[in-house]
């Protein structure tokens, strides 16, 4: 019989792999140039559209806090994958250090689990680009929105905020399926972004948070940030959605709302052995990059909820879609209107940026996960010209785009967000069992305080999947159920470990 259950990938041939890739690389990056990579990763769609979100939905002005409980889950997270990225650097990510640590199932759990991240993430981004895409074309260019039902998913619906009589109801996301098709087709074709442009694109995007922080903090209304925590409640959006708003409960759905915005903070890890001192450098660079953009973030939603109240943000046809852009032109004078355009324009700049970093990261997990013989080989197979996984890549590129084109924003935000959560948490647990299992591997970093940090990363990752409530919960386990079925019917039978039980 297969002993498939306790099927683990040895781990000395991952620092196999590990040391034939590091002949490659050379240790040049600083704890500067980490956090600058760090910050880079941050800043993106979680910020410019999930803070109006969570405080629409979650807690009001409070949206603050939840920013610094996210915050805090993310450096007990950060201090866990430096500690696993210098000890097994090796492409995977969660995937890898899961199948080293825990077995094969729970690597496959953690592998399909990343596609949440990665693949549903790109779409949550790609459905916030088709948003800004339309406030762009409008007030940039001066030309028409395309209609509700081509930039909307079908289960969307446009209600009158007074008669609540339904106007428009969306048919496909058109927007978003286009950016992510042609960032897809970009990737197969192994175009990569230039270390120049991307460095453009990121003091683009942290100059034009620091302006709206500069320029919008006098224009507060102190009126909107009372009360700062909002009495329990439970508010129901106007597509019959129901959430905790207002007290803990609150705060905690706002950070787990939020926490989007910090997704990407990992690739600082990934960067392990090419940094000159890890041991030194490694929690500089992750907790730097964090402090930086957690300062920026909680200004930041200060003054998005004081330029406008929540009700402004819960009306689709005022502050619900584009909605720094719609704060800035309802709570700043007229003569800031060239604020909200250049706001616009950096921001699909932005999110173009993320999508194809999301896209390149999912291709990366499938092509490992391929390469184990968990997945089709389908997801390894190189282009004989372009010497890039082509086919996996199209086969994301319809997944995804049929999340983009088809789900809500919202749920796919959530999605990104507790999928990923629960990726952090199976991180940190790794840790702990490294530790007891391989004590003298070789760290170049090391998580102070084991089993404390760890425990405490997975408690903090635990309560922010506890606030974004049952619904969901119940897609989370619907996700990884029908993982479970793909694992049972083709990588158990199919995984390279099989032959050297």
């Amino acid at each position: 019989m297969s002993n498939f259950l306790s099927r683990k990938k040895p781990l000395h041939l991952l620092l196999a792999d590990a040391e034939e890739s590091e002949k490659s690389l050379k240790r040049t990056l600083t704890s500067w140039s980490l956090i600058a990579l760090g910050i880079g990763a941050i800043i993106g769609a979680g910020l410019f559209v999930r803070t109006a979100a969570a405080a629409a939905q979650n807690a009001g002005p409070s949206v603050t806090l939840g920013f610094l409980l996210a915050a805090f889950g993310c450096a007990l997270a950060g201090l866990c994958y430096a500690e696993l990225s210098s000890s097994i650097p090796i492409s995977g990510s969660a995937y890898t250090y899961t199948y080293a640590t825990m077995g094969e199932i729970l690597a496959w759990v953690i592998g399909w689990d990343l596609v949440l991240e990665y693949a549903v993430g790109a779409a949550t981004v790609g459905i916030a680009w088709s948003e800004y895409l339309n406030n762009f074309l409008t007030q940039v260019m001066g030309w028409s929105a395309i209609p509700y039902e081509w930039c909307h998913s079908p289960f969307q619906t446009l209600s009158d905020p007074k008669t609540q009589e339904v106007i428009a109801s969306g048919i496909i996301n058109l927007p978003a399926l286009f950016i992510v098709s042609m960032l897809s087709l970009l990737l197969i074709r192994g175009t990569q972004e230039s270390a120049v442009v991307n460095n453009l694109i990121v003091i683009v995007k942290v100059a034009i948070v620091v302006l709206i922080i500069a320029l919008g903090w006098g224009y507060i209304n102190p009126a909107n940030h009372v009360p700062y925590i909002p009495e329990p409640t439970t508010y129901i959006d106007h597509q019959g959605v129901s959430y905790h708003f207002g007290g803990l409960m609150g705060i905690l759905g706002a950070a787990g709302t939020v926490f989007f915005a910090f997704i990407g903070f990992d690739a600082v890890s990934t960067a392990a052995q090419e940094t000159k001192n890890p041991k030194r450098d490694m929690p500089i660079g992750i907790l730097g990059s964090l402090v930086i953009c957690t300062v920026l973030y909680v200004l930041f939603s200060h003054v998005l909820t004081g330029l406008a109240d929540v009700e402004f943000f819960r009306d689709p046809t005022r502050g619900g879609e584009a909605s720094v852009v719609a704060a800035i032109t309802e709570g700043m004078p007229a003569s800031y209107s060239w604020l909200s355009k250049s706001v616009t324009v950096a921001i699909l700049a932005g999110f173009s940026s993320v999508i194809l970093v999301m896209l390149l990261g999912q291709s990366r997990v499938f092509y490992s996960m391929s390469k184990d013989g968990l997945l089709p080989r389908v997801f390894s197979d190189l282009h004989p010209k372009y010497k890039t996984p082509y086919k996996g890549n199209l086969v994301i590129l319809i997944l995804v785009g049929l999340f983009a084109a088809f789900v809500p924003g919202d749920i796919v935000g959530h999605m990104t967000s507790i999928g990923t959560l629960f990726a952090f948490m199976l991180v940190c647990l790794a840790v702990i069992i490294l530790r007891k299992k391989e004590p003298n591997l070789k760290r170049q970093f090391k998580t102070p305080l084991v089993p404390f940090i760890p425990i405490l990363g997975i408690l903090a990752c635990g309560l922010m999947i506890f606030g974004l409530g049952w619904q969901n919960w119940a897609r989370l386990g619907g996700w990884l159920a029908i993982g479970m079925v793909i694992y049972y019917a083709y990588g158990r039978r199919h995984s390279k470990l099989k032959d050297t039980e």
